[in-house]
């Protein structure tokens, strides 16, 4: 088992708690030997092979998998569940799809009442666990992992998005005398972030920092709230910082700063966490929750959705934020598919800042595909 900093053991000691209480109900959770189950996996209409991609493939230019729109088809549970899911805000962009499956009722066509709960990740991840949510709009950081490790029943089994190729989400830096766009010592800066060393943004920022003489274990972080980010860039404060969409472009095109790196394109580093009701007591729920989404991505989210003004104005009702910040920054790439590795590279970033040590969590204890696989016809 990993060693851990203090900042996680928190999370570790929960899980042994939560373990601890499952041992002396009888060491097993209810619908454990259906889960265990072979499921049948049958060809879905408007899913063809376009719906599923090669796990390893990692280029830029990887097109996600696809469906016809409005696949795969709704099949209505026959008892009607209640979901409730866990998301650190609902006003992100890669929140959207969740939002419009409520909205557009693609979830209660599979006989599900799905409410979207605010909660943070660390609040909401015990939480998870112990069952007391379903599910969680999140990602495989420190903790999570580090939660599995100790014994949560929890797995990433969807993505969300990655970035458009224009992007410029990601790292920036004020450059210093003497300094280009091609030459900048990142060794010893202050880095302004919303989000710590155990964050999976802590990856591809590790990635671009090792690029210019940096790395997680050479600069210096400073945490700052999301209005903070900027400020402290612009007047000094730090000297870098991980700016989000629409953020950057308020730097955009400024010769002072220059962008260095952000989350690799044709890569989700987040998404769908699933705990032990979905996982264990009843995936037919899960499924039918992932092919909602899946439906909903393929359906509204296909492509270039912010070229239909329309749907661009519904999107920023949904997200409480206006049209003009919605447009400003390029079309995700919704993705549901998980890529291959990318719990490993991200658990070396965590060991490089810091936050665990020891062996990583293999793939298959903290990934499952086979439940997005099922909702489009397709077996891993």
């Amino acid at each position: 088992m990993r060693t851990r900093t203090p900042l996680t053991c928190t999370v570790v000691l929960l899980a042994a708690s939560l373990l601890g209480v499952a041992g002396c109900a009888g060491g097993k959770t209810p619908g454990d030997d259906a889960a265990a189950a072979p499921r049948t996996v049958t060809p879905v209409a408007g899913c063809g092979s376009g719906s599923w991609t090669d796990p390893a493939g990692l280029a830029p230019d990887r097109r996600p998998a696809r469906c016809e729109k409005g696949a795969p088809a709704a099949r209505p549970l026959a008892k009607k569940r209640k979901i409730t899911v866990a998301t650190g805000t609902l006003s992100a962009e890669y929140v959207a799809p969740l939002q419009v499956a409520v909205d557009k009722g693609e979830f209660a066509k599979e006989g599900l009442d799905v409410s979207l709960k605010v909660l943070p990740t660390p609040d909401a991840l015990p939480l998870l666990a112990k069952g007391d949510v379903d599910a969680q709009w999140a990602a495989p950081e420190a903790a999570v992992m580090n939660g599995i490790d100790g014994g949560f029943a929890i797995k990433w089994v969807a993505g969300n998005f990655s970035p458009d190729p224009a992007s410029k989400s990601g790292l920036w830096v004020r450059l210093r005398d003497g300094e280009s766009a091609g030459h900048v010592d990142m060794a010893g800066r202050k880095l302004g972030t919303m989000i710590g060393k155990g964050s999976v943004i802590a990856y591809p920022m590790d990635t671009s920092l090792k690029k210019h003489g940096g790395g997680l274990d050479r600069i210096s972080f400073q945490q700052l709230g999301s209005a903070d980010v900027l400020t402290a860039l612009q007047n000094g404060g730090v000297d870098s910082a991980w700016l989000l969409d629409p953020v950057w472009r308020k730097v955009d095109g400024d010769k002072k700063y220059v962008f260095l790196g952000g989350q690799p394109v044709g890569e989700p580093l987040g998404g769908l966490l699933f705990g032990p009701n979905l996982l264990h007591q009843d995936p037919d729920a899960g499924v039918a929750f992932l092919r909602a989404y899946i439906r909903t991505v393929n359906t509204y989210f296909a492509g270039d959705y912010k070229a239909d003004a329309a749907f661009v104005a519904e999107l920023a009702g949904l997200l409480k934020t206006d049209e003009a910040t919605l447009r400003s920054t390029p079309s995700m790439r919704m993705d549901w598919e998980i890529r291959k590795g990318t719990t490993d590279r991200l658990q070396k970033a965590y060991a490089d800042s810091g936050v665990s040590e020891g062996a990583p969590v293999p793939e298959d204890r903290a990934v499952d595909r086979a439940m997005y696989g099922e909702a489009v016809g397709h077996t891993p």
